[in-house]
């Protein structure tokens, strides 16, 4: 593992690795925020999950995150979107191949060689960072558009892994909408019974953990009906009795000025999960709500 970028920021440092990744199969990049309090002690983490045509770098210095980390004492992983390299397979256009990974295991060639997101947010990603930071397995998930999809997506389907989970304008039903209906026809095949493990409306219909999901959507997205239709998952919820915040917020698009604008309250959500019910006491989060009954 190699550091590449190492800024000091509102008193903890911005960092930028770079590592071999076994899962993926290429190098990989990830941002880590270490707080001011990860000089003295652990602490827990935030992972984040960014959107179609992003790297690491989009959040990191566009959302302004790192402010309300320092003050909650969390850290904050920003991996990838994709698997990179010459010999990673890639495809015309923004919503598929590289910077389009969806945050799901692949099964079709050419796809199945490399993308296997998933596997890597979950797993890799988290022991490596785990093993080589000042950091504890308290988890947190949260994620903007396609990321978005892939938080409420890795925390359905991995019950017990994430304190807490939220999403910014997620694609709340991939097999719904053109985005996902084009990832997962070439990442997974046109058999939709397969696609259903990555939606996260239909993975709320048999979640046995009611992890509550807190979602910001933006009243002016540019994608609002056609790619992310949030009353998809406000159904869905109220289907299967799964606790949803979903908070539309006027007048905000798709964008970071958007991420921006909220991001000190979903960090806030995810620090009374992670610190309040990490010693014992159930914390309340950014939408009054309890943060898990973890």
């Amino acid at each position: 593992m190699e550091r590449i970028e190492h800024r000091a920021c509102f008193g903890g440092w911005q960092d930028v690795y770079r590592h071999a990744s076994k899962v993926l199969g290429c190098t990989m990049t990830f941002a880590i925020y270490l707080p001011p309090q990860a000089a003295g002690r652990s602490v827990p983490v935030l992972y984040w999950l960014s959107g179609l045509t992003c790297t690491e770098q989009n959040f990191i210095t566009k959302a302004g995150a790192q402010r309300y980390a320092a003050e909650h004492g969390i850290a904050i992983v920003c991996p990838d979107t994709s698997p990179r390299g010459e010999d990673v397979a890639d495809a015309e256009g923004y919503d598929l191949g590289k910077g389009a990974g969806f945050y799901l295991n692949a099964t079709r060639e050419p796809w199945a060689r490399h993308y296997h997101m998933h596997d890597y947010v979950v797993h890799e990603l988290p022991a490596l960072v785990e093993a080589n930071f000042p950091v504890t397995a308290e988890r947190a998930i949260s994620g903007h558009s396609m990321g978005g999809h892939g938080a409420l997506v890795c925390a359905l389907r991995n019950p017990g892994r994430y304190r807490s989970v939220s999403a910014f304008s997620p694609i709340v039903a991939p097999s719904q909408v053109p985005w996902g209906e084009k990832a997962f026809s070439a990442y997974l095949g046109e058999d939709r019974a397969a696609w259903r493990q990555w939606d996260a409306c239909e993975l709320l219909r048999e979640a046995g953990e009611k992890l509550p999901l807190l979602v910001d959507q933006g009243s002016d997205d540019e994608f609002l009906e056609g790619q992310l239709r949030p009353q998809l998952l406000q159904a869905a919820a109220d289907a299967a009795g799964h606790p949803l915040t979903l908070r539309m917020q006027p007048g905000y698009d798709h964008s970071y000025y958007f991420i921006a604008s909220f991001i000190g309250e979903h960090v806030a959500h995810h620090a009374a999960a992670l610190q309040g019910c990490a010693g014992g006491q159930c914390g309340t989060d950014a939408a009054g709500g309890c943060c898990g009954g973890h």
